[in-house]
């Protein structure tokens, strides 16, 4: 494994704990380092050899204000024409027949289809956004809204990948395992990448939070926010048949076992992995549980973020990085719930409802604790929603015209907080919003421009595997300035 350098990405080659342990005299020189580290995990684990973790806390590759990232990923590709990009030409000629020229579509479409959302504008900076998202909106001023985003392919499955792991087909690494990857985590009582989706997998399931060829420690660990019981939220959490220490000296067993097939197969990184998650659960039974029990939140808070499952696991997501997660995202619902073939109006309205009170919150709970600065919130989905109605077909939307494509052509993300330039509109889509046209931004630009937020030079952050250098943006990417304050 090899860490990043600005001068030589590869000079800096990581040994696994135990691989250390074993270089160092059976590792009595390794453990006396403990008493000079301080870390309160350390000092608060059963296993003192856990200053070795690859999860400590790194440097980033210069300074940053960003700490942590919260991703509210609209899983199933929410439209832009209805939410952040306004296209009054569309407005004056929904009904028309228009030629899309070489610009694709998954499945036949017909005429401009008008939003039903009013726009109006917000903030100093008068930046217009939709009904929809109106407590959003109240921080347009802290908000770079991108407009002018684009992907490869018009499918949700290869979108996802792209989007989540900047590659559409082979196994590559997630956005929040690099990002664990470079700077460890701040707590390691906690897991420092958190994918909370309620009710079951998206599509891709764990694919989109995998850590793909780096050590299996920096994936995500996946959270069911459908319910509210920390024993379901989180499997096997507590031990009701022995106690801490107990438990405590059966880990020293099963350690002590890991260590001597460990010995017997240096490098075994799976093996690595599932020593390193025993001891992370270990950990979690008392802390976890208090960061996932939003009933310990002042009345007042839990109101201003609102009820349902959707605002429940952005008030957690808040909670998580106040305990020092470095990365969470939050999916809306299982499947794709924004993916709205029909009844756009219905549907959109009522999934905007479900989180928009919450992301309002969230902006204005993390700007009150001084936290704004420190985060870096994304907002966005796979791909956007083609300005033109899609036809009927059999199946889902049979007899309905009244709702949208997918569209990877054009569509919008924003982000807030440390960093980011506020108030800001970039690019545009072209007058009826089918394709990106002024200054656009590939996925690949995007996640360069997030690694420069937090710290890193897309080009020289790289792992090496199978006689390569691998980088999150793989060989491409621009990091687009005019983000970033």
């Amino acid at each position: 494994m090899h860490t990043f350098s600005e001068t030589d990405p590869q000079s800096t080659i990581a040994v696994g704990r135990r691989g250390m342990l074993s270089r160092c005299g059976m590792g009595f020189g390794a453990l006396a380092m403990t008493g000079f580290l301080n870390d309160r995990s350390v000092q608060a684990s059963p296993f003192p050899e856990a200053a070795l973790n690859p999860m400590s806390p790194k440097p980033a590759q210069f300074p940053s204000k960003i700490k942590h990232v919260i991703h509210l990923f609209m899983n199933g590709g929410p439209s832009h024409v209805d939410t952040f990009d306004p296209k009054p030409e569309l407005q004056r000629r929904g009904g028309e027949s228009i030629s899309a020229g070489n610009l694709s579509t998954e499945r036949p479409t017909g005429a401009l289809y008008p939003s039903p959302f009013r726009f109006r504008r917000y903030g100093e900076s008068g930046i217009q956004v939709s009904e929809l998202f109106h407590h959003t909106a109240q921080h347009v001023d802290d908000m770079a809204i991108i407009n002018s985003m684009h992907a490869d392919v018009p499918n949700h499955e290869p979108s996802l990948l792209l989007m989540n792991c900047g590659e559409a087909r082979l196994v590559r690494p997630s956005m929040g395992s690099w990002l664990t990857y470079g700077l460890g985590t701040e707590n390691e009582n906690m897991p420092a990448f958190v994918a909370m989706c309620p009710g079951g997998y998206p599509i891709q399931e764990s694919q989109n939070w995998q850590s793909g060829f780096l050590p299996g420690v920096f994936q995500g660990t996946y959270i069911d926010t459908k319910h509210t019981e920390i024993e379901k939220l989180i499997e096997n959490i507590r031990n009701d048949r022995v106690n801490r220490s107990e438990q405590a000296a059966q880990l020293q067993l099963l350690r002590s076992l890991n260590k001597k097939h460990l010995e017997e197969h240096p490098g075994d990184a799976q093996l690595e992995a599932r020593i390193q998650s025993f001891e992370l659960a270990f950990r979690m039974q008392t802390e976890a549980a208090d960061a996932f029990d939003v009933s310990r939140e002042p009345k007042h808070i839990r109101e201003m973020y609102g009820d349902g499952v959707q605002a429940r696991q952005i008030l957690i997501a808040r909670r998580l990085i106040e305990r020092g997660v470095r990365f969470v995202q939050v999916w809306h619902g299982e499947g794709q719930p924004w993916d709205n073939h029909d009844d756009i109006e219905v549907n959109h309205r009522r999934l905007a409802k479900q989180c928009d009170q919450a992301i309002g919150a969230l902006l204005t709970d993390l700007k009150q604790r001084g936290m704004l600065e420190e985060t870096l919130i994304i907002w966005g989905g796979e791909f956007g929603r083609t300005p033109v109605v899609e036809l009927p077909k059999q199946g889902a939307n049979a007899g309905k015209i009244n709702g949208r494509d997918h569209n990877h052509w054009g569509f919008t993300t924003w982000m807030a907080g440390g960093g980011v330039k506020g108030g800001y509109v970039h690019g545009a889509t072209d007058e009826f919003g089918f394709k990106a046209v002024e200054k656009p931004v590939h996925v690949h630009d995007l996640h360069a421009t997030i690694l420069k937020l937090i710290g890193f030079d897309h080009e020289k952050f790289t792992y090496r595997y199978a006689g390569r250098d691998f980088r999150l943006t793989d060989v491409h990417g621009h990091v687009v300035d005019e983000l970033i304050a």
